[in-house]
């Protein structure tokens, strides 16, 4: 079976469920807590591949580093990924990864779509 990797914050009760989630249908996650560790530009347009979907949907656009970095739903992809490295908070979470998908946890249950 392939590795799921959760990007998570335990302190999102959405990434708490979703891991719980995981864990009730038997799969033990990779957690990467990506607020320790954030994700590189690579991994970023990686996730993007897997999750079908452009920057602006991966991200926290309510969060107030995002209005004081100057973005918006209309700035260009290059500035949206750029931001989510700057500021890992700007990543919608929480996102679990498999090896040949993604899926964002809001509901938790989207995640079961990509297991295998």
């Amino acid at each position: 079976m392939s590795t799921v990797t959760l990007y998570h914050n335990p302190r999102c009760s959405k990434s708490r469920a979703t891991l719980e989630l995981l864990q009730q249908q038997g799969i033990e996650p990779a957690i990467r807590r990506y607020l320790d560790e954030p994700l590189s530009e690579p991994e970023i347009h990686t996730l993007l591949q897997k999750l079908n979907v452009s920057p602006i949907d991966m991200m926290r656009t309510k969060e107030a580093e995002f209005k004081e970095q100057g973005l918006s739903k209309d700035s260009d992809d290059t500035a949206l990924i750029a931001a989510m490295v700057a500021t890992p908070k700007l990543i919608e979470r929480p996102i679990a990864e498999t090896d040949s998908a993604a899926a964002i946890g809001r509901p938790p249950e989207n995640v079961l779509d990509i297991l295998p």
